[in-house]
């Protein structure tokens, strides 16, 4: 379920300043948008696996709690990276 370190490596290096900036709220939303995706594939392959339903609960609103954050503090870049992921319509 996990990201693949080429994945996660890539990821970090299109939304950070550098390969060791995994901290930045950017990254870590563009890493949980990877995840999600991953787990929403999964989820409709296996409709009956609850505890992947549950894990892809908790990273949207992982998610959602990290965009607002981003949204008070640097709402420029917010709507930036929301387009970039193609979050909203």
């Amino acid at each position: 379920m996990a990201l693949t370190k080429d994945t996660t490596v890539a990821v970090i290096g299109k939304f950070g300043a550098n390969e060791r900036d995994t901290g930045n709220t950017k990254v870590q939303i563009a890493l949980l948008t990877e995840r999600i995706k991953q787990l929403t594939e999964h989820c409709k392959t296996f409709k009956k696996d609850k505890s992947a339903s549950r894990s892809l609960i908790k990273l949207v609103g992982q998610r959602r709690s990290l965009l607002k954050y981003l949204q008070g503090s640097d709402l420029e870049t917010y709507r930036a990276l929301i387009k970039e992921l193609g979050l909203r319509k």
